[in-house]
């Protein structure tokens, strides 16, 4: 079945005049984008450089408990519950990074990875592209990880999902994604 994409356009893409950095730090960079739509508009843009690696998240399953994990998140300065996820390393798959992802954050490997969907996070600012699959089937196997300290690792009833898409607490928007996507999995089984 071919799907048919809902939203097309044949609008001419705006000309980029000039592209400059205007902050740097260690892990980011910020560009200003001069652009020309079509119209004669012209606009500055800011956006964190595209360095075009796109992240995985990875949704585990075992003995009917999703696993998750508890890690400290700078944006609003406080430990957050999430999937295990990670950056896609150079020349590697991203189902390949899942599994690995996996081992280092949670110490466990898959034996059956299954795709979700490909999601962009702030496409208007940054290239954020991070695939979402769900892991079945796994085994004990850890790997060494880049965290600064240990995660908590939380098992949480498969059969409350709908109790966690409703926390206030749980309110993430790539996580709600990959949640809502699960559950559609889920039902198609």
């Amino acid at each position: 079945m071919s799907i048919t994409p809902l939203f097309t356009t044949s609008k001419q893409v705006p000309e980029i005049l000039s592209i400059s950095t205007i902050a740097k730090t260690r892990i980011f960079e910020v560009q200003s984008v001069d652009l020309r739509f079509s119209n004669g508009q012209e606009r500055t843009y800011e956006r964190l450089t595209p360095q075009r690696r796109s992240s995985v998240m990875v949704l585990p399953i075992h003995n009917d408990h999703l696993i998750l994990v508890r890690e400290y998140a700078v944006g609003p300065e406080r430990y957050e519950l999430t999937f295990p996820k990670g950056i896609v390393d150079n020349g590697e798959e991203p189902i390949v990074s899942a599994n690995r992802e996996l081992q280092e954050e949670i110490g466990f490997g898959a034996n059956r990875i299954s795709p979700l969907r490909t999601l962009y996070s702030g496409p208007s600012h940054m290239y954020g592209l991070m695939h979402v699959f769900v892991a079945q089937d796994l085994y004990p196997s850890r790997l060494e990880g880049d965290e600064p300290e240990p995660l908590e690792i939380i098992y949480y009833p498969l059969a409350d999902i709908d109790k966690l898409l409703a926390d206030p607490n749980f309110a993430e928007a790539r996580n709600l994604s990959a949640l809502f996507l699960l559950k559609e999995f889920l039902n198609a089984q």
